[in-house]
């Protein structure tokens, strides 16, 4: 089958990575790609927000895979499939999972999935009062899509107001006052036709900049799996609880949700509760996540865009994976461009995948906040691990870092579950 995949980061060039190695892929596309994605793909030119564009340049492709969350809220895959052609990917109404934090809280509370108790405020008076009403650690979210970024938690209520105010400056927004999730967070992926829902290996991401947590918010600064510290039977209850439930709900509004379902979770004392929801492959996590599956990824999401998906199984390596992202000087606030980058000799069982990189006279230079990922497979957790740095010391770039903690407190078994307070 002949495959489109839109996007241009990391996580685009990890499906184009899983896509080439299935025999059923004779013809691989990613637009618009990166430098990264064109080893491995053809890179086509597209404006990837443009429904009418990228419908166009899906004519004479078997299957189209949306990598980022924008042009599936912009409705690419509603123009696609207007087309009949299938599509692994949301529509823009489904998409909303990810696009409104304050829709996603209407369709769990619809569900009955556990979530934190939450205030949809349009007015700083609103978000004043009910940060008020809480005690810290504040969680303030802007409404809409914000990159990974537009989530404050933090112990002091005046930065919470001043984030809330500076959410809501902008005519129409909102922001979503939540109560603290106490508890280690993971993601968990899950494949779905709208109907049948297949969830992957979960994952743990990284999302502050700074080593031991610290700093703002990122995009994600690295990622591992399998995650050896979550309890046994808590991916099979994320699914009754969770992941089902939502699509059910969704199917049951007349929105289908057929894609990728990336839940968020804290685990807390009293079991799985849903910090977000994303409507698309989570970055850097798919990284780590695909490097172990062993099922045909192809076959699988053009069984989830057809609505076959019942009876499938998914099959996965051993080990671990672990993926180390290299930012740009100044990331996440504003990031230096045009480095050059050099690589040497990569570690066996080490990828490097392209997000923010541009090829300029035969020249990789950085393009973006995100530059690098750096992906590696090994026996262990803690193999994987040493892979990944080993790898991430083949990479040059000025300015460039990355987070040296990747996996550590796992690796050295620090994370644990709070103590379950009642059964679900």
């Amino acid at each position: 089958m002949k495959v489109l995949v839109i996007g241009s980061g990391a996580r685009e060039h990890a499906l184009a990575l899983a896509l080439s190695r299935d025999p059923s892929v004779t013809s691989l596309a990613v637009a618009p790609g990166n430098p990264g994605t064109a080893e491995v793909a053809e890179n086509l030119p597209v404006d990837a927000l443009d429904p009418d564009a990228v419908a166009v340049l899906a004519g004479g492709f078997d299957l189209v895979v949306v990598g980022p969350e924008a042009p599936l809220v912009a409705g690419v895959a509603d123009a696609v499939r207007a087309k009949g052609i299938p599509v692994f990917g949301p529509s823009q109404a489904a998409a909303q999972i990810e696009g409104s934090k304050s829709f996603a809280k209407d369709v769990m509370a619809a569900a009955g999935v556990p979530t934190a108790a939450a205030d949809t405020c349009e007015t700083a008076d609103a978000a004043i009062a009910a940060l008020e009403s809480r005690r810290p650690p504040y969680v303030v979210k802007a409404d809409g899509l914000a990159a990974g970024k537009g989530v404050l938690v933090t112990d002091d209520l005046l930065s919470a107001e001043n984030f809330a105010r500076d959410a809501l400056s902008a005519a129409g927004s909102r922001v979503v006052v939540e109560d603290y999730l106490d508890g280690p967070e993971i993601s968990l992926f899950a494949i779905t036709d709208g109907t049948t829902v297949l969830p992957m290996l979960p994952a743990q991401d990284h999302k502050r900049v700074g080593d031991g947590d610290t700093g703002p918010n990122t995009g994600g600064m690295g990622a591992y799996t399998p995650v050896p510290w979550l309890p046994s039977g808590t991916v099979d209850e994320i699914l009754d609880l969770v992941l089902q439930p939502v699509v059910d709900e969704l199917a049951k509004r007349g929105t289908p949700f057929v894609g990728l379902l990336y839940a968020g979770l804290a685990i807390t004392a009293e079991g799985p509760s849903v910090v977000e929801f994303n409507c698309r492959f989570g970055d850097p996590e798919t990284q780590s996540v695909l490097a172990l599956l062993d099922t045909p990824l192809g076959e699988l999401l053009l069984k989830a865009a057809t609505g076959a998906l019942a009876g499938s199984e998914l099959q996965w390596r051993s080990g671990a994976s672990v993926t180390v992202v290299i930012a740009a000087e100044n990331y996440p606030a504003t990031p230096a461009s045009g480095d050059e980058i050099t690589v040497g000799s990569l570690p066996q069982g080490v990828h490097l995948l392209h997000a923010g990189t541009s090829d300029v006279d035969g020249r990789l230079v950085s393009a973006g906040g995100r530059v690098l990922s750096v992906t590696s497979v090994g026996l262990s957790l803690a193999d994987a691990r040493e892979r990944a740095y080993a790898g991430v010391e083949q990479v040059t770039m000025r300015g460039g870092f990355s987070r040296s903690d990747i996996a550590a407190r796992a690796v050295r078994g620090e994370i644990s579950v709070p103590v379950r307070r009642s059964e679900p």
